[in-house]
C-alpha cells in the first residue's frame, strides 16, 4: 500500500510527484508551521487520505524550508493544494478548504468509471433527461463492453425512456446471474404487463366500489409501479398479501419483491416495506 503522505523537495519532485502520479493521484500541499491554517489543512488532509487506502497520496512541501516549488507552481498563499495525475496538474485549490470539499475532491479522484458515471446519472435521471442518460450509457458501454454494470443501467434507462425493443436487446446481452439484472427486467415486465390492463381511472372506480377487488388492486399496483408511484404500488400489493395469499399464487408478496428489485439495493422505502412484509408473514 502507498504511504499516505511523504515529504516533497525540489530534488525528489520528479520521482515522488510526477512519476508516482502515473499510478496514483498525488495531492501536493504547500504548508508551513508558521501559518496555522496550513497546519490545520495538513492535519485534515492527512486524516482523509489515510481513509482512501492508498488510492490517493499526499505530498507535503514545507515552504519555510524551500520556496522553489511554491514559486514554480505559482503558490501565492498558504495553504495551497495542487492535484497531480498522470504527470500533470489537474486541479489547484488556494486557501483553506473544508472537509466536505476535500472529500468530494478525493471521491472524484478515486471513483471507478462505473461509480463516477452512476453519480452523474442519478442527477440526469432525476431531471427526467433520459436522452442524455442513454447517450452517456451508450458511450460507457462502447468504452467498456465487458462492464455488465453499465449494461444493467443502460437497459434500465431504455425502459424508462420507452425504448422497449432496445431494452430487450441489451437485456439479452447480460448474463442471467449479473448483479441487479432483475431491476431492468422487472421494470420491463411491469411495462409490458400494464399494456394489457384497464386504465387507472377504471381501476379506481372498481376499487371504490369494492376495496377487496384484488384483481383491480393488482392491476393498479402494476400501473403505479410503471409510473414510479412505488409507495402506492406497494400499498396495493401489501393489501393483496394481507387479504388472500392464495390469490394468483401469492401475487401480493411476489409483486412486492419485484418492486423492491426495481427500487434497487439500499432503498429505504424497500427496506421499510420488506420489514412490514416480513412481520406480517411471521
Amino acid at each position: 500500500m502507498e504511504a499516505a503522505s511523504f515529504k516533497v523537495t525540489p530534488d525528489n519532485f520528479q520521482t515522488e510527484v510526477v512519476e508516482r502520479s502515473q499510478n496514483v493521484p498525488v495531492l501536493l500541499l504547500f504548508w508551513a508551521d508558521q501559518v496555522p491554517p496550513s497546519v490545520e489543512a495538513r492535519q485534515t488532509i492527512e486524516g482523509l487520505t489515510a481513509t482512501y487506502a492508498g488510492k490517493v497520496v499526499l505530498g507535503l512541501c514545507d515552504v519555510a524550508e524551500d520556496q522553489t516549488l511554491a514559486q514554480h507552481l505559482q503558490v501565492r498563499g498558504l495553504p495551497a493544494l495542487r492535484v497531480v495525475s498522470q504527470g500533470k496538474i489537474i486541479e489547484q485549490l488556494d486557501g483553506p478548504q473544508d472537509e466536505l470539499q476535500l472529500r468530494a475532491l478525493m471521491d472524484a479522484l478515486t471513483q471507478s468509471p462505473a461509480e463516477a458515471i452512476k453519480a452523474q446519472l442519478e442527477a440526469v435521471i432525476a431531471s427526467g433527461d433520459y436522452e442524455t442518460a442513454v447517450a452517456m450509457l451508450q458511450q460507457a458501454v462502447n468504452e467498456e463492453p465487458g462492464n455488465q454494470g453499465f449494461r444493467v443501467e443502460f437497459a434500465d434507462v431504455l425502459v424508462r425512456k420507452g425504448d422497449l425493443d432496445d431494452a430487450r436487446t441489451v437485456l439479452a446481452s447480460i448474463p442471467e446471474d449479473t448483479e441487479e439484472r432483475d431491476r431492468p427486467q422487472n421494470r420491463l415486465e411491469f411495462v409490458e404487463e400494464a399494456a394489457g390492463f384497464e386504465d387507472l381511472e377504471e381501476l379506481e372506480r372498481r376499487i371504490s366500489a369494492d376495496g377487496d377487488d384484488l384483481e383491480a388492486r393488482y392491476q393498479r399496483s402494476v400501473r403505479y409501479a410503471v409510473s414510479d408511484a412505488f409507495e402506492d404500488a406497494l400499498e396495493d400489493a401489501m393489501h393483496i398479501l394481507r387479504t388472500d395469499r392464495a390469490f394468483r399464487d401469492d401475487i401480493g408478496r411476489l409483486t412486492m419483491i419485484r418492486i423492491f428489485s426495481v427500487l434497487g439495493k439500499g432503498n429505504p422505502m424497500a427496506a421499510a416495506y420488506r420489514r412490514r412484509m416480513f412481520n406480517f408473514m411471521h
